[in-house]
């Protein structure tokens, strides 16, 4: 298998196929020195942060609560990737890069682009799957179209950030695979092993739904199947005398130090205190005291939030102060009416033309006429007086709104309870869109005036702070202090870092979600918010490492469905066909299921398409059957045959 990149999405994934299928892998990339962007920046700065933290830590604690995270606040120092995640490695990765051993089974070739030389001597023409995993979509369909005429019979897997570009390149290169395959008597060229599709994937797709996820409490994680979906809950142990709702199943055992602040976001190598994906009834039984990860279905989500209107509704086009104006002084018009109705002994209609007239100062003076009359004529007038700044203000207020409606939104004062994201870049754009579908108030903070996500927070009105966020202010102006979660998702670890720390000296208990690509760093950080904010959520994910999964499971040609992250740990959900997986053909479900490696959720009958969730265990699975199954990677990698390196050959 070929990987071609140019950051650290394409080490992780390498190191996903090597480590945990078993693969050999050649991958392709720049020379150090023209990497796309290092996925971790400014390593001292970021130390020099947490140390600080870490002293304050211990300082307060006086009792070494501070010393574990202080200890692995090295950073700098051996950052291996737990599992073989292929997270940077020691010290001499260059710019943070996971280090691959030149003996191991990974093949490394550095070329500034993935021209067609490069690809034949990578083997593309004998390989049976290329990634292309360049950050610029122009590139990795250049490269497409080149290994798509070297090897028709190749399996392609994309990253494309366009999802409509990404739909038309897919169906012409599978186009262009059918008719290569086609030989000169017109005859199909059949091959049991051929599996020439094209996949196309965005990292960012991926990883938002998690990424939102993570930023809410209550929010569940979310997999979506052809029109169901599938949600992810995560529970807290239940009380003394509670019976916990164990939902259609237990998806994971959350890790056993979750509650303590010296613990870990549990990794794979976080032993048997970590997170337990996918156990057994008895392992559930037994785990008192820890959370776990349940599964629900719902079939109907409700309506999502309705489109834009072009025209803007009365209550934004004027302010809450101007429409009480407005009311008071229809009041006082209707209060005239009556009193000019009972003054002129005449008919209401004629009562409230007169009134009309005197308060727009368009009739007769009242010489003449009754006392009463005429008192009501000048308190007419002054109420007139007081409509015409009225009326100014609410024409000056609805040019403002119609202005504004194509510009970039303030947050409004008084907005509370709303999540703060920092970075509207590729990942940032996606995960606003996805809190934008659970109808959640979001402020964006942004440093760049041209960010691509600018124009989708315009669209879905979503208030905006333009400025550099280490600089002093640009978070209270996002009502930082009242807000709910911060998503920090720059592609820098120590600005995420230092916007944490910043925002959490500003509201101690504020829930914060970082984006941090080092899994050692990760850890670092985490146990220091978590000793130094014990009352407060904290949590951190890696784009990478979310999104390598789905990619390593497309070049094996299989369906991924989704993917959820367990702490930092990630459980796959895929569709799989029964047919030619002994590991469930002719099983019953409870036979099919191994505890740690895989589970059946459902099934859709391929002749009639209904899926059937909640399957009893005693249902048989057949060679028509088509099943939806959690799995962990290395329990998928088991499933389709490939196991991890050292327990098969490549």
């Amino acid at each position: 298998m070929v990987v071609c990149g140019d950051d650290g999405l394409a080490h992780r994934l390498a190191a996903e196929l090597r480590d945990v299928y078993g693969e050999r892998v050649t991958l392709v990339v720049p020379p150090a020195r023209r990497l796309a962007r290092q996925p971790v920046v400014g390593r001292p700065r970021g130390a020099a942060l947490l140390d600080r933290v870490s002293a304050a830590v211990t300082r307060a604690a006086g009792n070494g609560a501070g010393g574990s995270p202080a200890g692995g606040s090295g950073g700098g120092g051996g950052r291996g990737a737990p599992g073989g995640q292929g997270a940077p490695g020691g010290q001499g990765a260059p710019g943070g890069r996971p280090p691959l051993e030149p003996g191991g089974s990974v093949r490394v070739l550095e070329a500034s682009e993935a021209a067609e030389a490069v690809l034949a001597d990578a083997g593309v023409e004998r390989a049976t799957a290329l990634a292309l995993v360049y950050d610029d979509d122009e590139t990795n369909i250049r490269a497409a179209l080149t290994a798509r005429r070297l090897n028709p019979r190749l399996r392609l897997v994309l990253r494309l950030y366009n999802r409509r570009l990404g739909q038309h390149i897919e169906a012409l290169l599978d186009q262009a695979a059918a008719l290569a395959l086609i030989g000169p008597d017109g005859a199909v060229d059949e091959d049991d092993n051929l599996d020439a599709s094209t996949t196309v994937l965005s990292d960012a797709d991926t990883a938002a739904p998690a990424l939102a996820a993570t930023a809410v409490t209550g929010t569940t994680k979310v997999v979506q199947t052809d029109g169901l979906m599938l949600r992810a809950v995560e529970r807290q142990p239940p009380a003394p005398g509670e019976i916990a709702d164990p939902g259609l199943c237990t998806l994971a055992l959350l890790s056993a130090t979750s509650s303590d602040p010296a613990g870990a976001d549990g990794a794979e190598e976080s032993g048997e205190q970590g997170p337990r994906l996918l156990p057994d009834e008895a392992a559930v039984a037994a785990a008192t005291g820890r959370g776990t990860v349940v599964l629900e279905t719902v079939s109907y989500t409700g309506p999502r939030q309705p489109a834009g209107r072009s025209m803007v509704p009365f209550a934004l086009l004027l302010s809450r102060r101007l429409r009480w104006s407005f009311a008071g002084l229809v009041a006082c018009v209707v209060a005239l009416a009556v009193a000019q109705l009972a003054v002129t002994d005449t008919n209401p209609l004629r009562a409230t033309y007169l009134t009309l007239l005197d308060l727009f100062a368009i009739n007769d003076p009242a010489v003449g006429e009754p006392a009463g009359r005429q008192i009501l004529q000048l308190l007419s007038g002054l109420v007139g007086l007081l409509l015409l700044p009225v009326l100014l203000a609410a024409v000056l207020e609805a040019l403002g709104t119609f202005r504004s409606n194509s510009a970039l939104r303030r947050p409004p004062r008084g907005l509370s309870g709303h999540v703060v994201l920092l970075g509207v870049g590729k990942i940032g754009t996606r995960v606003l869109v996805r809190l934008r579908e659970l109808r959640i108030p979001v402020v964006c903070v942004e440093g760049d005036p041209e960010a691509r996500g600018l124009a989708v927070a315009r669209r879905l009105r979503v208030p905006v702070v333009l400025g550099d966020v280490t600089h002093e202010g640009v978070l209270e102006a996002a009502k930082i202090h009242r807000a709910r979660t911060l998503l920090a998702l720059t592609s820098a670890d120590t600005t995420n870092l230092e916007a944490a720390l910043y925002a959490r000296s500003v509201r101690p208990d504020l829930r914060v979600v970082l984006r941090l690509y080092d899994d050692d760093f990760a850890t670092a950080v985490f146990r220091t918010l978590r000793a130094a904010y014990p009352q407060a959520l904290t949590r951190s994910r890696s784009v990478s490492h979310l999104a390598a999964p789905a990619f390593a499971a497309a070049m094996l040609g299989r369906q991924i469905l989704g993917a959820i992250p367990v702490e930092r740990r990630v459980l796959l959900f895929a569709a799989v066909e029964v047919a030619g997986h002994p590991q469930l053909e002719g099983r019953t479900v409870g036979e099919a299921f191994v505890a740690g490696k895989w589970r059946v959720l459902g099934r859709d009958v391929a002749s009639g398409g209904s899926r059937g969730w909640g399957l009893p265990s005693s249902y048989v699975l057949g060679v028509g059957d088509r099943v939806v199954l959690a799995a962990t990677r290395r329990g998928l990698a088991e499933l389709l045959g490939r196991g991890p390196a050292g327990t098969s050959s490549p």
